[in-house]
């Protein structure tokens, strides 16, 4: 071991884990609690941050159903091969840990700050002893007439065993004393809350005292008339609780002849996989959630103890529904790309591609494309893959409407895509009925590129012209997740597609891809490439520089190459919105590498890589982040930008503005934590989203593309 390698080692052992990558579940974790902030910081409206404070509780449910329930699957299977499994030990109570002081800060932030401003601003959450007398009557109606008629309490006895309890359902134990119907002392009754009925409730405003809207919790109404559910009992103690379980689906890929067959009957296991966390409220006696524990076979490491209703998510009803425009962003009219207001969106194509930025600008384009094919006399075949497209789709309407017509449509449908997979079959349904070719990918991995090819009947021949982007086919996320997307009929790059879908259908090796890189063959191949390339020309006395922005870096392939680059001298900069393993500002190791993590109005979500290149200047839009998963177990492209005029538009609103921010940004630490980046000094304030929302929304769209240089040079 050489010197430098020595003193490497010595300085990550000074480290928190001493280890040159930060763990994956610790900075998920993180990015909740850059979330969290937002819910935190008074300058941003009320009902938003409400808003942020319920997107948290969305967040861990989905960190526990999902990666918690995947760390106690391997460690049971660890110990069940007399493995050491004190690594994942390890992991799972610090995440325990960091879990509780987040959800801790989410309550006492609601109970001491949200809860008492929206009250001041008329929209009051009343609980039970501040409901008046008019409002108490008529929540007694309510529950006669439209929830006692539901509830079904369960005595438990050895004919009424413990029932089975839905992932996430809001759910009663209660604890009774005298003898029931039949002289029998049952002690503990369990009780569902109704599923068909709403969580949040609006009372009749003419009831109220108070200026505004008055609403109360289901859970509020069904605990203050839990006695009159039990005749002739005593209600000793009770407590609202709620299970939350592993929701991974998992189908034998090898063994299965019928995916969607198989998965609709999957879906339903879904709400009672293995339980993975139990949160009670804060009076519930220690004798009761000891029970629960042991009935859900629960380590009381993941038992919540919570000073509220047990999930605070379901406020988003009270923002949603809210209609007071000064407690919310400002309304936000995304632009239309001046270059598609011609009629022929294929003459435009034709002459030049186009790139689309939202949700700063309108998916319509996107829909417009698909409809305009299916409406098109001289279009024969449409390709697409489907990965998130929503219940409700213009887009797959217009794909079951082609179909109608008789093109030649095929369709691949992602049925793994985890929370979607019900609106994906219904989807795949509905195309198959129309006459449309529906796939489901590629057993054994996701397909997750994001793909829309248009083959047309022209006099020259079959031209073809393709969508590619970084996000999602669903027209509503579309309008709060930031994405790029492109529009072109490019026969090199629309050829590769072509290829692509052929790999997908048919199953066979794609051909040599001349403009693509594609997982689970090239992509990381690429990657690593590139990387190494600009190492390769800084040792050489070269300018390296790599920018960098995706949802997520986990993938130690990459790492390593980014900090063997780093070691070359190349200038890296890294805009990694969630979980980040890479370790930056490490001397001798990532000294040259800086990361941050914009987290505001919008969910950042585009990817974009820039190679300097000896100033070829690489640009790279995917829909694939640098994690293991999406390198080697998805079906992901990458597709470049040519066009000398996009490039500069990419790097003028996908990067610079990013490296910029410090109203938005936090940067990271070598030791694992986030520090929230302030103008300095005689900074201006600058928040990236607010940047691009001033330059592209409504009709102040500029559609400048030929400003600036083309070398994103970030401030360091």
């Amino acid at each position: 071991m050489d010197m430098k390698t020595k003193a490497i080692e010595a300085e990550l052992k000074q480290l928190p884990d001493g280890g040159a990558f930060l763990n994956r579940e610790l900075s998920l974790l993180e990015f909740n609690r850059r979330v969290l902030a937002q819910a935190e910081d008074p300058s941003i409206p009320l009902l938003e941050r409400l808003r942020f404070l319920c997107i948290v509780c969305s967040n861990l449910d989905e960190f526990f159903e999902v990666r918690v329930a995947s760390l106690l699957a391997q460690h049971q299977f660890d110990r069940a091969q007399g493995g050491l499994p004190d690594h994942l030990a390890a992991t799972l109570e610090r995440a325990s840990a960091e879990c509780r002081h987040l959800i801790a800060r989410q309550y006492s932030l609601f109970n001491n700050e949200i809860h008492p401003q929206l009250a001041e601003n008329g929209i009051h959450l009343l609980r039970r002893g501040d409901r008046n007398a008019a409002q108490r009557a008529w929540v007694k109606q309510f529950f006669d007439r439209e929830v006692r008629p539901l509830l079904t309490p369960i005595g438990l006895d050895p004919a009424h065993p413990f029932p089975r309890v839905i992932n996430k359902s809001l759910n009663f134990i209660v604890e009774l004393e005298g003898k029931d119907a039949f002289g029998r002392g049952t002690a503990i009754a369990i009780m569902k809350a109704p599923r068909v009925l709403p969580r949040v409730i609006r009372l009749p405003d003419e009831l109220s005292d108070k200026k505004g809207a008055s609403y109360c919790l289901l859970s509020s109404v069904i605990q203050a008339h839990m006695a009159d559910l039990f005749t002739g009992r005593e209600v000793v103690s009770y407590s609202q609780f709620r299970v939350t379980r592993n929701s991974d689906l998992w189908v034998d890929e090898e063994e299965v002849k019928n995916l969607r067959q198989a998965l609709q009957s999957e879906l339903h296991s879904r709400n009672y996989g293995f339980a993975v966390r139990l949160e009670v409220g804060r009076a519930c006696p220690e004798h009761l959630s000891a029970f629960l524990l042991d009935q859900f076979n629960i380590d009381r490491s993941r038992l919540f103890t919570v000073d509220g209703p047990v999930n605070l998510g379901r406020l988003l009803e009270v923002v949603n529904t809210n209609n007071q425009p000064e407690l919310k962003f400002p309304p936000f009219v995304a632009g239309y790309p001046p270059r598609l207001a011609a009629p022929d969106i294929f003459a435009t194509l034709r002459k030049h591609d186009v790139l689309l930025h939202h949700p700063y600008e309108t998916f319509q384009p996107v829909i417009d494309f698909i409809q305009c094919a299916a409406n098109d006399p001289c279009v024969v075949a449409i390709k697409q893959t489907i990965y998130r497209a929503g219940m409700n789709s213009e887009l797959m309407e217009a794909l079951i409407a082609a179909a109608r017509r008789g093109k030649e449509v095929t369709v691949i449908v992602e049925l793994m895509a985890r929370f979607d997979e019900e609106a994906n079959i219904n989807w795949a349904e509905k195309l198959e009925q129309a006459g449309a070719q529906v796939v489901y990918g590629v057993v054994g991995l996701k397909t997750h590129a994001k793909m829309a090819l248009v083959l047309r009947r022209e006099p020259q021949g079959l031209r073809r012209y393709a969508h590619l982007g970084t996000g999602n086919y669903n027209p509503t996320t579309a309008k709060f997740y930031t994405d790029f997307g492109l529009l072109t009929a490019d026969a090199d790059l629309t050829a590769d597609v072509n290829e692509v879908f052929i790999h997908l259908t048919s199953m066979t090796r794609p051909k040599q891809l001349t403009s693509i890189w594609l997982a689970p063959f090239s992509l990381q191949k690429e990657l690593v490439r590139a990387i190494r390339n600009e190492a390769e020309l800084a040792r050489h006395g070269k300018p390296g520089r790599i920018v960098a922005k995706m949802n997520s870096l986990t993938d130690e392939s990459v790492i390593k190459a980014l900090y063997e680059a780093s070691e070359a001298g190349v200038r890296i900069d890294l805009v990694v919105r969630g979980a980040c393993s890479l370790r930056p500002g490490v001397p001798g190791l990532s000294e040259n590498i800086k990361v941050r993590s914009i987290v505001g109005r919008f969910l950042e979500h585009t990817r974009v890589f820039y190679f300097r290149n000896n100033l070829k200047h690489d640009i790279w839009l995917s829909s694939a982040d640098w994690m293991n998963r999406n390198l080697f177990r998805r079906v992901e492209i990458a597709f470049p930008i040519r066009s000398p005029a996009l490039k500069r538009r990419v790097m003028r609103e996908g990067l610079h503005p990013y490296l910029k921010d410090n109203v938005n940004a936090w940067e990271l630490a070598s030791d694992g934590r986030y520090r929230r980046r302030k103008p300095r000094g005689k900074q201006k304030p600058l928040s990236a989203q607010q940047t691009l929302m001033d330059m592209l929304g409504g009709a102040n769209h500029p559609a400048k593309e030929n400003e600036h240089g083309t070398d994103p040079v970030a401030p360091r």
